[in-house]
């Protein structure tokens, strides 16, 4: 059975789920597929209300809070499409932005300085806080941080500023001892007015949980306790860096501050074209990384991994590799990896906020995660909750499910290969899930829709080894039932014997091409 520890090197996942996929096709193929059936059975699938619904603005809400606004009741039907390059790399069509920013950042950089030159010591035992103050001075400005240990009490950085290291491991910055809990050991200088061009490459961020000792809760409320924090920043870049021991989020791409002001609100002041490659992240209190109420956000190429879930109540940890939350749009995730969350990737909105939409899967590999991949709208599932009017639209292509299984981070979470609950036009295509054919999985369905999904797609699904589960996937009905989903070319081997299992009263509902070996 497949292992990825702490250590495991991102670059090689898409040469690893290329491998694991059972229906390999040509990458762009394989997305215009996707792409394809999302637009024939979600936008297709809805009412003349829910359309309407897809592509209007709502009026900005008076008398709320400054830091609150409105936004819309759902995200655009397809506001951005997938670049496959020749090589074979896959990005968002707004990337290209991104890249034109950051040839500003570097023309605006007017000195490239080294921390050491202004008293920086990387010997594990300085406090290096003032060093780095100086160095980075008010931005315009590229800091390289040699081999070492720095030592601060948390690091601000304006705009049109690099920090530069010389790789993961080889040089670290670490919260000093006295650091209260609630330190964010680096983030930008000004969460109210905002910062912009920002990068971070090249280090390891260790947020130095020991400091705290026996003390169970490591976190303190808000987007407080991260190893990194981008809150309200516009074009940012944080590449080759790896993330220890966070109270809270290894990395955190967010607002101000976080809103839960409803459903169809979201807080203003959100990063936005955000770009997070080779990232390693573990021993995370809450989420390994997480976005809030942020726009165009691009994940590559990262492993996140084997939370603590101190963040949390023991035994009920939400602690997830990567988690898409409140209010999110148009966040790409690209041959990332996870293993041993509660959820390998969560999308996801709290019942008092807004649900994360339009957000696109390719490539993902998670191992040994409770629930792989979790969809859910919470608060917005059964027929006495209000329906959720922003749970819409994931796309998801050539992903992986290894062995999900239970979990002390959550004790009482059944596992699945993936979840799907209250969210709206979901196309997954090209699915793999391989079990241990020894676990105990108690009877449990490995795939389930459920709790008012609908318009829900599930094509090219290849199942193995899950000898122990009730059903391969199953559909809930009832009076909260899932409806107009459909199910395509299933390949089950020595697995359930029971293919697809339909609960009381849907309407809708098609299975055709469905193989099964027991």
């Amino acid at each position: 059975m497949l292992y990825l520890d702490k250590k495991h090197d991102p670059g090689k996942n898409a040469d690893l789920i290329s491998k694991i996929i059972q229906n390999r096709k040509n990458i762009e193929e394989a997305v215009k597929e996707t792409d394809d059936l999302f637009l024939k059975h979600g936008v297709a699938g809805q009412s003349t209300v829910q359309r309407r619904a897809l592509v209007f603005l709502k009026d900005i809400i008076t008398g709320l809070p400054h830091f609150f606004i409105a936004t819309r009741a759902a995200a655009e039907t397809f506001p951005s499409k997938t670049v496959v390059a020749k090589e074979g790399s896959v990005y968002p069509d707004w990337k290209p932005e991104l890249d034109e920013q950051y040839g500003k950042l570097q023309n605006k950089i007017n000195r490239v300085v080294n921390v050491a030159d202004y008293g920086a010591v990387g010997d594990g035992a300085t406090d290096n806080t003032e060093a780095f103050k100086k160095a980075i001075g008010d931005g315009a400005v590229e800091v390289h941080v040699p081999a070492g240990v720095y030592i601060t009490r948390g690091i601000k950085l304006p705009s049109w500023t690099s920090l530069i290291g010389e790789g993961k491991g080889v040089t670290t910055i670490k919260l000093h001892d006295s650091a209260p809990k609630g330190t964010r050991l680096l983030t930008n200088q000004n969460h109210r007015r905002g910062n912009r061009n920002i990068l971070v490459e090249g280090m390891s961020l260790d947020w130095n949980v020991e400091r705290l000792g026996e003390e169970r809760k490591t976190s303190t409320w808000g987007n407080h306790s991260s190893c990194l924090t981008y809150a309200n920043v516009k074009y940012g870049w944080v590449r080759d860096v790896e993330a220890i021991n966070p109270g809270l989020h290894c990395f955190d791409v967010s607002s101000a501050l976080y809103n839960y002001s409803g459903d169809e609100y979201r807080a203003r002041r959100g990063s936005k074209y955000i770009w997070l490659d080779n990232l390693n992240g573990y021993g995370f209190g809450d989420d390994g990384i997480t976005t809030h109420h942020s726009d165009n956000i691009f994940i590559s190429n990262s492993h996140m991994c084997d939370p603590s879930g101190r963040a949390h109540k023991q035994g009920f940890s939400n602690s997830n590799g990567i988690e898409v939350d409140d209010g999110s749009r148009n966040v790409w995730l690209v041959n990332n990896s996870t293993a041993r969350c509660f959820g390998g990737v969560e999308v996801k909105a709290h019942h008092n906020s807004s649900a994360a939409n339009n957000v696109q899967i390719i490539g993902h590999l998670s191992v040994n995660d409770n629930r792989s991949y979790n969809f859910r709208h919470i608060g917005h599932h059964k027929s006495t909750d209000p329906e959720s009017r922003t749970a819409f639209n994931i796309r998801a292509t050539n992903i992986v499910a290894i062995a999900p299984v239970y979990t002390e981070l959550y004790k009482d979470s059944t596992p699945r290969g993936m979840v799907v609950s209250a969210y709206k036009n979901v196309v997954v295509n090209n699915f793999t899930l391989i079990g241990d054919p020894e676990y105990d999985f108690k009877g449990n369905p490995l795939i389930a829709i459920q709790y008012r999904a609908r318009n829900v797609v599930l094509q090219n699904v290849t199942i193995r080894d899950f000898k122990n589960a009730a059903a391969n996937i199953k559909v809930f009905g009832g009076d909260q039932k899932a409806d107009n989903i459909h199910i395509r070319n299933v390949k089950v081997r020595k697995s359930a014997s029971e293919a697809v299992q339909v609960g009381a009263g849907i309407d809708n509902i098609k299975i055709e091409g469905v193989d099964v070996l027991v």
